[in-house]
């Protein structure tokens, strides 16, 4: 958020946001693999779809901004600079990067179980998927969906060092021709 402010206020700002992924991710055809609503920010592992990864954010990012805007009686912009990203090239890193992503609450200590928190894909693995796609992690682990499901789940929720998107400490973005 910008100033850092939280872009989620009430249960219905994360509801609405998720909706947003779910009807962009029907028009667009992404992937979503992972997702983690944060307060005052968000963290979503995709595969782009039909058009550019940064249009389809921007398009999320809008739709959602122009809502909040009407429903606080604000204006102006939401989100602090453009997103960050970095492309997942191999199996290892994305399932560092699903990790990272389910255990963040956990690590920023909004939750004693990532069980527990209600804005993160995390239940889509252990429960019913509703719009990320859970498969393409799952058979990392096994053929056998049961043993893929407890696998996955023993693996997100080890203790690890996991870090993602690493960046310099003195630049705040990442350009477009570095990703």
């Amino acid at each position: 958020g910008i100033n850092q402010q939280n872009i989620f206020v009430e249960d219905e700002d994360n509801e609405r946001f998720i909706a947003t992924l779910e009807r962009y991710q029907k028009e667009k055809e992404y992937e979503l693999y992972a997702y983690c609503l944060m307060g005052n920010h968000i963290h979503l592992l995709m595969k782009e779809g039909n058009e550019p990864l940064g249009n389809t954010i921007r398009r999320i990012g809008t739709s959602y901004v122009y809502w909040y805007n009407w429903q606080y009686g604000r204006k102006g912009h939401l989100f602090q600079d453009r997103y960050r990203s970095e492309p997942v090239q191999d199996d290892s890193y994305f399932l560092t990067v699903l990790r990272y992503i389910h255990q963040n609450p956990l690590k920023a200590g909004l939750t004693k179980n990532i069980d527990e928190y209600e804005w993160s894909s995390f239940k889509e693995y252990t429960k019913e998927a509703r719009i990320v796609n859970v498969e393409h992690a799952l058979v990392m682990f096994s053929k056998d969906r049961k043993t893929a499901l407890k696998r996955c789940r023993e693996f997100k929720m080890a203790a690890n060092d996991d870090r993602c998107i690493e960046i310099n400490p003195e630049r705040t973005t990442i350009s477009d021709k570095e990703i």
